[in-house]
C-alpha cells in the first residue's frame, strides 16, 4: 500500500488532532505528532474526537521539530501554510509523501518554509481570512493525495450499490 504520512507540528487543540486521527484511521494514513503538544495524549477530548478508531492508527511521536526533520531527511515533505504561493492541486504527490501542518495558532515556523518554498502549499480562500480549521485542511489534503493515487485499498462504494433506485423504499 502507498504510504501517506500526516504530520502535526505542535498541535494545540485536542479535538483537531482527534479528527485528524480519525481521518488517518479511515484512510490508512500514518499520523506523526511533533511535540510539544498543547494537551495530554490521554485527553478525553482527543479520544472523543477520534471515537473508537485509535486501534487502527499508526502513530509516531517526535520530541521536537528538529528531531522530526532529522529523522525524515530526504523524504518528500510538503508544508501546508497560508503563506504559500502554490495551490495544493498544482502538485503531483509522490509515494511516499509527508503532509506537514503547523500549530493552529501560529502555523509552521517561517524559517522552515523559507528553506523550500516550492514544497509549501496552500488551500485557496477568500482574502482577509486567517485560515481554515486544521482538521478540515488536513482532510482536504489527504483526499487530494488519495484521489491522485486512485484511492488505493479504500472502499469506493456504499450500501446503496445493492439496490436499484426504483426498488429503494421511500419514507413519507
Amino acid at each position: 500500500m502507498p504510504q501517506l504520512n500526516i504530520v502535526l507540528v505542535e498541535p494545540r487543540i485536542p479535538q483537531n488532532t482527534g479528527n485528524i486521527a480519525r481521518t488517518c484511521a479511515a484512510t490508512g494514513a500514518r499520523l506523526h505528532l511533533v511535540e510539544p503538544l498543547g494537551f495530554s495524549i490521554e485527553s478525553s477530548k482527543l479520544r472523543r474526537a477520534g471515537l473508537d478508531y485509535w486501534d487502527y492508527l499508526d502513530i509516531t511521536r517526535y520530541g521536537s521539530l528538529p528531531e522530526f526533520l532529522r529523522r525524515t531527511q530526504g523524504e518528500e515533505r510538503f508544508f501546508f501554510t497560508t503563506k504559500a504561493r502554490k495551490i495544493y492541486t498544482q502538485v503531483s504527490f509522490p509515494d511516499p509523501c509527508w503532509l506537514v501542518f503547523g500549530r493552529e495558532d501560529a502555523g509552521l515556523p517561517e524559517e522552515l518554509l523559507l528553506r523550500d518554498p516550492e514544497r509549501c502549499l496552500r488551500l485557496p480562500m477568500r482574502p482577509g481570512l486567517r485560515s481554515l480549521n486544521l482538521s478540515n485542511t488536513a482532510a482536504i489534503a489527504v483526499y487530494e493525495v488519495l484521489r491522485q493515487w486512485d484511492f488505493p485499498e479504500l472502499q469506493n462504494f456504499g450500501r446503496l450499490h445493492q439496490y436499484r433506485w426504483e426498488d429503494a423504499p421511500l419514507q413519507e
